[in-house]
This record gives C-alpha cells, structure tokens and sequence, in this order.
C-alpha cells in the first residue's frame, strides 16, 4: 500500500483487500473481502477515504450476473417508489401549493415570485446528485439516506408554522428540496446495481411512486386543508413521509462493492463523449418547460372559468396516469430501447404543452392533464435509463449525478420565466408557446443524441464483424491493405 490508497492484490482467491486511513471522511459502508466475497457491511464510520482515489476489485459473483427478480431486489423496487412518493410525489404536489398560496396565504405576492419556492424546490431535487452520486459510487449511502430523510420529515412539520414568504421559501423551497435529491439520486444507483435486463420495467414502477405520491398529496391536501386547515394539513403529510422514509430505509441497501471507482467529484471526460453531451443538453432545456403546466394548469383553470372545487383536483388527474406511463414505457424501453420511446413522448409533451393555453372547459382542460401527465411521466420515467448504459456501472452515480445537477438549473429557471411572461401579459398563451417550443428543442437534441449512439454501435457491430472474419480489427486491415 502506498500513497493512502488501497491496493488490489492479484489473482489469489483468498486476497484481502488492504485499507490506510488517508482523509478524515467518515464512511458509512465498510468493505471487506474474504475468500473472494466482496461484501458491504454497513458499519458506521470505521473508514476514513479519499474522495479522489478509490480500486477495490469486484468479486466475480457480483459482475457475472444481476438478480433481475426475487424477493430481495423487488424490495429494493419497494424501497426506492416509498422514496420517491415521498420526493417526486410530493414535490410534484407544488402546482396545488402554487394556486392555494395565490388565493389564500400569500395572496399579496405576485405569481412568478411565489413561483420560486417551486422552482428552487425542483432544482434543489437535482442539484445535490453530482455529489451523492459520487459518494454513493465509493460506499457512502446509508448514514446520508437516513440524514436526508429526517431533514424531509422536520422540513414538512416547520412548513405548517410558515407565516411569510421567505419561511416558505427556506423549509419548503430549499431544505425539501435539497432533502429530496439527497434521497433520489442514490436510488437509482441501487437499482443499477439488482437490475439490468429487466432495468426499464423496474425503473417504471420505481417510477410510479411519483404518481402515486402526485395523485394522492394535492387531493388530501384539498380535503384536508379544509376541515382541519392548512397546519394540520402539513403535519399529516409529515406522518405520511415518516411512515413511506421508514420503508425505504429498511428496505434499500446496495449489492455491489465500489469497483475501479478513480478521479475527483467530477469526471468531465464524459462530455467528451458527443451522445452524453447531447443528452445532458436535451435534459437541461427540456426542463426549461416541462413543469410548466403541472405548476400553472390549476390557475389557468381557475382563469378560464373552471370551478375552484374541481381546479384543485387537476395535478392530481395528471399525475395519475403518469403512473401507466411510466409502466408501459419501462416495458417497451426493455424491448426496443428507452430512446426510442422517450422521443415519441417528449414531442408530444411539447405539442400538448403548445395546446394547453387554448383549451376552455373542464372537459377539454381534464383531457390535456391527463394525455400531459401519461407522456411527460414517460419520459422523466425512463430518463436515467439511457445514461445507465452510457458507462460502467461502477461510475453510474456520478455520470447520473452531473447530469441531473444540469438538469437543474433547468428546472431553476424554468419556473420564474413562465411567471415572469405571465406576469407581463397576463395570458397563459405566451406562456406555452415558450415552454412547448423549449421542450420540442430539447426533442431535438436528443434525436442527435441518438443518432450518435446509432452510429457507433454500427461501427462497434462492423468492427467485431470484421475482426470475426480476418481476426484484425477494421482499423488495421484497411492500413494493411494500402
């Protein structure tokens, strides 16, 4: 061992892997190797490692194959949709939040500026991956899993105390926030690690516990808030995430060790990558628009003449099918791949989001929220799942994580720039027309994203067709032949 890194000893069976104390970071997984099996023992802080160099050799039961199914790895699915009705789901609850506090508790501040609470809180979801997925990759998840997940709960109960903006704005704008993406970003790295083949369908039932947590919130929070008021309202919800954290918490824990994990906090060699690149920009500019309808759709309900009893029950229809989305895409991503059906979705999210400024009537307005709510949870869904295989799962939670963290600043600057276009001609029209033409953009981006997949997988095809054949690479043998 030498210069406080640990070192990977060679072919013996019964190795073990040597550890130095190099920096004071405390650690919450332990790994040890004993006659080959790598294993993750959770205990608290006996390991102090260097965020820049990681090398623990993988055991070849881990790497030859994924469960894919069994009791375990589908309480791992059962795990990560309680965490994620308990951020995804409740987060996706704002548009209610957004109409309540115009009308009721902040009536006197404009729309756009109640808008940031929201717009903080999506970004604050995003923005903490790039470091919890890359202490994840090096072992760090059980003591940050349960950190966040109490700073959740405390958050909701001080939202029931909130008086003015800024106090909205702190607990449930920024601690929810940050809390949240410190609980969503590890779980999907833990998924990676039980499930490949299967990864779409798994990842889309993962993914219902948004929708469940989305149709669920916004109507408790309307019966609620007014028999026993809005107080008592938040500290149910507050019981809710204590029971749904407490699931997860029992339930997630990770199969792999970290293997070949090296570099710092970020790895920007990845945006040498053209496909990564491309994706990750589709990403940002998409969520430049895509929560647009689920924040406003309740108030230009309420505009358009629809009742205040039903208007309040519109993210809750929208969020409901995105459930099935997610579902049905995470099968057909298994089989035709999660591009290809991510992109038939994310243009017609784009088309609706053109329409919805347009529609009068519950009838019609009922219609885009549900069509909206199926296509846009097809694609936030199945959005990890490209960027997955774009590497090595070894160092899925940072490539995961920088792209979320750009995603965020999407999500950060969405938000405020439809409030502030509402703001300034007071319609909902203008205000689509900027979200549905940011979203078709980002269908565009992400087309060249794919194309560039495409093309190298044909060349990567073409070239192992030709090495099969002359056993010289197509590199070589066209050298070899001028």
């Amino acid at each position: 061992m030498t210069d406080g890194r640990i070192e990977k000893r060679d072919k013996s069976p019964s190795e073990s892997v040597v550890m130095t104390r190099s920096e004071d970071y405390g650690r919450d997984d332990q790994l040890s190797k004993e006659g080959g099996d790598a294993k993750v023992n959770g205990l608290e802080g006996n390991i102090g490692l260097s965020l820049d160099t990681v090398v623990v050799e993988e055991n070849a039961s881990e790497s030859n194959g994924f469960p894919d199914g069994g009791l375990r790895a589908w309480l791992i699915i059962v795990g990560t949709m309680a965490a994620n009705i308990s951020t995804f789901g409740y987060v996706n609850t704002w548009g209610t939040f957004q109409a309540y506090y115009e009308n009721t508790l902040l009536a006197g501040t404009s729309p756009s500026t109640i808008a940031w609470i929201g717009s903080i809180q999506y970004a604050a979801l995003y923005l903490p991956c790039i470091i919890i997925g890359r202490l994840f990759d090096i072992g760090y998840f059980k003591s940050i899993f349960a950190t966040a997940s109490i700073v959740l709960i405390v958050a909701t109960f001080l939202t029931a105390e909130c008086t003015t903006y800024w106090q909205f704005l702190l607990c449930q704008g920024i601690a929810v926030g940050l809390a949240s993406g410190t609980i969503f970003a590890p779980t999907l790295g833990v998924i990676s690690h039980w499930f490949k083949k299967r990864r779409g369908f798994a990842l889309g039932i993962s993914a219902c516990g948004s929708s469940i947590g989305g149709t669920v919130f916004p109507i408790m929070f309307h019966n609620l808030q007014v028999s026993i008021g809005f107080k008592w309202t938040m500290r149910v919800f507050g019981f809710i995430l204590m029971f749904t954290m407490g699931i997860s918490n029992l339930t997630l824990r990770r199969r792999l060790s970290p293997v070949n994990v090296t570099g710092g906090m970020f790895n920007f060699r990845v945006f040498k990558d053209p496909a990564y690149s491309y994706y990750t920009l589709a990403g940002f500019v998409a969520f430049l628009g895509l929560y647009t309808v689920l924040t406003y759709i309740d108030a230009s309900a309420l505009s358009q003449g629809v009742s205040k009893s039903y208007a309040f029950y519109l993210v809750a229809i929208s969020n409901a099918p995105s459930g099935l989305g997610r579902i049905v895409t995470g099968v057909l991503a298994d089989r035709i791949g999660p591009m290809n059906i991510m992109l038939p979705m994310m243009a017609a999210t784009g088309v609706l989001t053109f329409v919805w400024p347009f529609v009068h009537g519950t009838t019609g307005i009922t219609v885009i929220a549900v069509v909206y709510g199926f296509t846009s949870g097809a694609y936030v869904g199945q959005s990890s799942a490209p960027l997955i295989t774009l590497g090595d799962t070894a160092d899925v939670g940072r490539r995961l994580g920088m792209y979320f963290t750009t995603m965020a600043f999407g999500a950060l600057a969405g938000l405020p720039i439809s409030g502030a276009i509402n703001d300034a001609t007071g319609s909902y029209i203008p205000v689509g027309i900027y979200a549905g033409t940011v979203v078709m953009v980002a269908v565009i981006f992400m087309s060249y994203s794919r194309y560039l997949v495409i093309k190298r997988w044909v060349v990567e095809s073409l070239n192992a067709s030709v090495l099969c054949i002359t056993g010289l690479p197509a590199t070589t043998r066209k050298q070899n032949t001028d």
